[in-house]
């Protein structure tokens, strides 16, 4: 097998790869799922859930602490 044939294959199982995404992404049974999925930034802000990661502040603190003036 050739460099040739092996891309031409390649090139047909992308094809069929884009072609079936497309189909899956509009089909009709998948609207009711991005019909939510659109709304979803104009959900209500209590429904959002909280970020509760400090390390960046916990990183400014220790600099800080250090005397580091560079933040």
């Amino acid at each position: 097998m050739d460099t040739g044939t092996f891309r031409g294959i390649i090139t047909g199982i992308l094809i069929i790869a884009f072609i079936g995404l497309t189909l899956w992404a509009y089909s009709s049974r998948r609207k009711k799922d991005f019909d939510e999925a659109k709304n979803l930034p104009f959900a209500d802000e209590d429904d959002a859930p909280v970020n509760r990661d400090t390390s960046a502040s916990r990183e400014t603190d220790s600099r800080h602490d250090r005397g580091d003036k560079n933040t």
